[in-house]
């Protein structure tokens, strides 16, 4: 019971990601066929890939999401770098924080995940999280400064 245990630990210099689970047979996402039935017209389906509408409506949604300290959006504060979106609906967001040190630095890219991946016709959502290079206000849009009081 009093016998020493001898931990070894080993230094590497990165380690691969592990698989991301995802559902590809027998999975469709339900649609709602009684509104496009009662306006009479047919939904289109969301074309993918860069410039898309499925890209549009991702960063619609991101617009959506606000940084709980600064009244502004995170796409429009100038916290996302880039979206990805593939043929096939799967999303990658670059993107960073105002601090590596902000409160919501373990919470926020979740949330973006979450919200990514309810926009209709995005099947994969992964955000990856940067800080090369280094947010500074510089990376604001004109509207992020009207708000804030800095125009």
């Amino acid at each position: 019971m009093n016998r020493e245990r001898k931990i070894e630990t080993e230094e590497v210099d990165s380690a691969a990601a592990p698989p991301r689970a995802r559902v590809t047979e027998g999975f469709e996402r339900k649609k709602d066929y009684l509104t496009g039935f009662l306006s009479g017209e047919q939904e289109a389906e969301p074309k993918g890939g860069p410039g898309g509408d499925l890209q549009a409506n991702v960063v619609e949604v991101l617009k959506s999401i606000y940084d709980p300290e600064i009244p502004v959006d995170i796409y429009e504060l100038g916290l996302i770098y880039d979206v990805e979106v593939s043929e096939d609906g799967d999303a990658t967001i670059t993107m960073t924080l105002t601090t590596p040190h902000c409160p919501v630095a373990e919470s926020m890219p979740q949330e973006v995940e979450l919200r990514v991946m309810s926009v209709p016709g995005i099947r994969d959502s992964v955000v990856n999280l940067v800080w090369d290079p280094p947010w500074d206000p510089s990376k604001m849009s004109d509207e992020a400064r009207l708000e804030l009081g800095m125009l």
